[in-house]
């Protein structure tokens, strides 16, 4: 808590309930002037965010892309205008108050769902509930694999993940939430939305499960907070970056649309706009005498004052990152540079002599490990791995050693049976920077990696998808393995 309380005391004075206010006014009015979105979420979780974002999370507005600041993933997507608000309130670069004003307009920087590259500060696209959790597990990922070959200096962040109970009913959760605790992922802190509210009403209606234990049984660390009680959420949030063998999740009880008086804690602020009437009715109640999309100047002074507070840190980064050779230090982000792809280029084209020369009679398959065997080692950061059918997919070669639970120095990850999770976690390193991933299965199975694959291609993000047995001649395993129509609707993907 000392770290906290001193970052707190380092910036122009507000109190808390007036900048999370801020991010309620907002965001109530972004939708209202919309007609349409997402008010209660951003409500609900504007304390658990105001205290992630002044006491904790490492980052400068001013340089979005520094690659060791911290991640925030709103998994919890619809809830768009908590993260839109945020960015303008500290002051992230072309995020001001008229794209507010245009929040799901076309041409915007400020869609219904966030959306990668509208945006600085937006770091993966969500809207498909559980996405941004699996996304996020790769992220965490990256960064410890990364560590592991850079050291503290240069990769040590942590990863924060927003998400609701829609997010924890999706079943890519449970693949994530398996693999998190399987691997060890400290860095990895998850900020559960307990407000048992979804569309259709109280989440009693369709789901019972036990969460913290859930989530305990998966091998994280665990913890449960007052949403609205901002130390009690900094004091959790403090415990769980202490933890440094488990990823963390914390439920934070909220009331979805709190400080609204006639609709709070009710299915009705999930997806309409409050209405005029209740939107004055909620200034009122919380003490917010502002028109709309005015934050008064000491207010919006201290949330800027908190989006600089990382400059020194950074700088610091920096600082480090400048010792290192000047091709070493662009991979920490883009693995591929000119020199890995001629690299690339001739072991390709020595391997394709070979074939030509020796002309084997091999599967594709073999054909396929024997290309990864030339070219893994001239790829620094690469990344290997399959959905348990390593040997069939021939994804690993004699350069890998594996990733294993708490140690990151290998190239090979053992996803286990969960195609989705691969691919969602895939996209989380590709998004992060400084690792080329690629994983197998089969290709009748990118029935399970569907979403996350089509978020590869809306994000037009470099992850390599090894899809073998990719034939309906696959007649001994019937027809559940025969790929008929998958080439098909992959291609019918954007991008």
């Amino acid at each position: 808590m000392a770290e906290a309380t001193t970052r707190q005391e380092s910036a122009p004075r507000a109190e808390h309930k007036d900048m999370a206010n801020a991010i309620r006014a907002l965001s109530m009015d972004a939708v209202q002037a919309a007609n349409s979105g997402h008010p209660g979420m951003p409500l609900g979780m504007a304390d658990v965010a105001t205290v992630l974002f002044t006491r904790f999370l490492k980052f400068d507005a001013s340089q979005p892309e520094w690659p060791d600041r911290d991640r925030f993933v709103l998994s919890a997507g619809h809830g768009s205008m908590l993260l839109y608000s945020l960015l303008y309130l500290t002051g992230y670069p072309g995020m001001d108050i008229e794209q507010l004003k245009n929040f799901r307009q076309l041409g915007s920087m400020t869609p219904g769902h966030p959306e990668y590259g509208h945006a600085p500060g937006v770091e993966t696209t969500t809207g498909p509930l559980g996405q941004g959790l699996g996304t996020a597990v790769g992220m965490a990922l990256a960064e410890r694999l990364l560590n592991a070959r850079h050291g503290d200096a240069l990769c040590n962040h942590f990863t924060y993940v927003i998400a609701g109970d829609g997010c924890l009913m999706e079943g890519i959760s449970h693949e994530a939430i398996s693999l998190a605790g399987h691997l060890k992922l400290g860095k990895l802190i998850v900020l559960f939305d307990d407000n048992h509210i979804s569309i259709d009403g109280d989440t009693e209606l369709a789901v019972s499960d036990d969460q913290l234990e859930r989530f305990r049984a998966s091998g994280w660390h665990v913890a449960s907070a007052d949403g609205h009680d901002p130390e009690a959420v900094a004091v959790a949030i403090e415990n769980a970056r202490n933890v440094t063998d488990a990823p963390s999740m914390i439920a934070c009880r909220t009331i979805i649309g709190f400080g609204a008086p006639n609709k709070q804690g009710s299915a009705a602020t999930h997806g309409s706009p409050l209405g005029e009437e209740e939107i004055a009715a909620a200034r009122e109640k919380l003490g917010w005498p502002y028109p709309p999309f005015e934050i008064p100047e000491p207010v919006l002074a201290a949330w800027r004052a908190y989006g600089a507070r990382g400059r020194e840190a950074r700088e610091a980064w920096e600082a480090a990152a400048a010792k290192l050779p000047e091709a070493e230090r662009a991979r920490l982000v883009n693995p591929v540079d000119a020199e890995v792809r001629k690299a690339i280029g001739e072991a390709i084209a020595g391997i394709k002599a070979e074939f030509a020369k020796e002309a084997p009679k091999l599967a594709t398959r073999v054909s396929s490990q024997k290309v990864l065997e030339a070219v893994v080692p001239v790829i620094p950061g690469i990344i290997g791995g399959s959905a348990d059918l390593t040997g069939s997919n021939g994804t690993l070669t004699s350069h890998h050693v594996d990733v294993r639970p708490g140690d990151f120095s290998g190239s090979y990850v053992r996803y286990g049976v969960r195609e989705h999770e691969m691919a969602a976690a895939m996209n989380g390193m590709a998004l992060h920077g400084g690792i080329l991933p690629y994983g197998g299965t089969f290709l009748v199975f990118t029935d399970y990696c569907r979403p996350a694959i089509r978020l590869s291609a809306l994000m037009e993000q470099r992850v390599i998808y090894v899809m073998t047995h990719d034939s309906i001649g696959l007649g001994e395993d019937g027809p559940t393995h025969q790929p008929v129509e998958h080439l098909a609707s992959l291609r019918a993907m954007p991008n």
